[in-house]
């Protein structure tokens, strides 16, 4: 029998292991310990950067000829992956989904699990995805995605305003360009969405000289007063704008990692202290007795 073609096998193997573990498992536990090491981080940093190459050669005439081979390499890690899952499951239990990096790494295991035959052996091309838990695994790569989470507000304002200057300049284009029946002009500005098109592909800078905006200038010499100002709006101010958000987001992220936690004090914990000052005021106040 090949095991590695065999899920339900593995999935009675990864149960009986739950089963073990649940019951000697626990948070501060050698185990938990054990899953957040050094050495642990790193062979599952090069687990994933291993699987990577393997998924890479599939596409390579070397894999094709060694099919089988990097198809049980495939299922190993795989199964690693899942096990991997179910220590962390085991030893944190709830707190398990307090994380949205583990219900990353959950879905993506999970996707890789999905049977890949038939109509749905499109979904062989997702077990790359895998690569992206190095996302969650390594902490710098993780301090750059929360960075880009915690700069989405101001980059949402951003594309707000970038969206009304392109939807001006899209009708303004297409009213002024457009209105020629040269047969670049119709293709370029001859409706809205044509001229948000052609404006986006001058915003990347893309053949924007020698492609839109010359041909333009020969029949509007004028054009350029448009053009230049557009292209200083968008491409150099807006996307400065961008990267100011996402370092200020970073350099915010990173002042609060080195700040200490706080904690809410309750009504309880205020009485429990304001006991203990009383004390300590009666201990102060009999020594100053004594010493009299």
């Amino acid at each position: 029998m090949n095991l590695a073609g065999q899920p339900i096998f593995y999935t009675l193997v990864l149960s009986t292991l739950v089963i073990t573990l649940s019951s000697i498992s626990k948070q501060d536990s050698p185990l938990q310990k054990f899953i957040e090491s050094k050495v642990f981080q790193n062979f599952l940093i090069f687990l994933i950067l291993f699987n990577a190459v393997t998924l890479g050669l599939e596409t390579t005439q070397f894999g094709k000829a060694n099919a089988d081979t990097l198809h049980i390499i495939d299922i190993t890690i795989l199964v690693f992956f899942s096990i991997e899952l179910l220590l962390k499951l085991v030893v944190y239990q709830k707190d398990f989904f307090r994380s949205g990096w583990n219900w990353f790494d959950f879905i993506i295991v999970a996707i890789s699990w999905v049977p890949t035959s038939g109509a749905l052996s499109v979904l062989r091309a997702f077990r790359i995805l895998r690569v992206l838990r190095l996302l969650s695994v390594v902490p710098q790569m993780r301090r750059v995605i929360g960075a880009l989470g915690h700069s989405l507000p101001g980059m949402a304002s951003v594309v707000g305003v970038l969206s009304i200057i392109f939807y001006v300049s899209a009708v303004l284009t297409t009213k002024i360009f457009g209105s020629h029946s040269d047969a670049n002009m119709q293709e370029w500005f001859g409706s809205i969405g044509a001229s948000a098109y052609t404006l986006f592909q001058v915003m990347t800078l893309e053949s924007w000289s020698m492609g839109i905006v010359r041909p333009t200038m020969e029949l509007f010499p004028l054009s350029w007063i448009f053009f230049l100002p557009f292209i200083i709006i968008t491409s150099f101010a807006v996307l400065n704008l961008f990267i100011g958000i996402i370092v200020d987001a970073m350099q915010v992220m990173h002042e609060e990692e080195g700040k200490p936690k706080q904690v809410i004090a309750t009504k309880e914990d205020m009485l429990i202290l304001e006991a203990k000052i009383d004390k300590l005021n009666q201990l102060l106040q009999s020594k100053a007795d004594d010493t009299q």
